[in-house]
């Protein structure tokens, strides 16, 4: 009895990914590539998977930023995570200063 008040009190930890960050084109959201390695059924061989998802960034990522993102209510039809920080900022390229 006493752990259901314990679980009813506590707020439920969500769900963290961290990320780089592909596209910011979009007001007040970006899009975050997150890698995860999985091990192939048959060949035992461990394979790089690539989920990308449409975050809520209140912080103003940019592109090439590795990001951390949580899990939140539905915010509009694709997005249901939001950046929680900016872990790394990305380093401004050659290429990218003479755009």
């Amino acid at each position: 009895m006493e752990q259901q008040q314990e679980a009813k009190g506590a707020e439920r930890r969500r769900n963290e990914q961290v990320g780089v960050v592909v596209s910011d084109r979009m007001q007040k959201t970006v899009v975050v590539s997150v890698e995860r390695l999985v091990r192939h059924d048959v060949y035992r061989k461990t394979i790089k998977r690539t989920s990308t998802f449409m975050a809520h960034d209140e912080l103003g990522a940019k592109k090439g930023d590795v990001v951390r993102i949580v899990e939140t209510r539905p915010l509009s039809r694709h997005k249901r995570w939001r950046v929680e920080e900016i872990v790394v900022k990305a380093t401004l390229t050659e290429d990218a200063a003479s755009a």
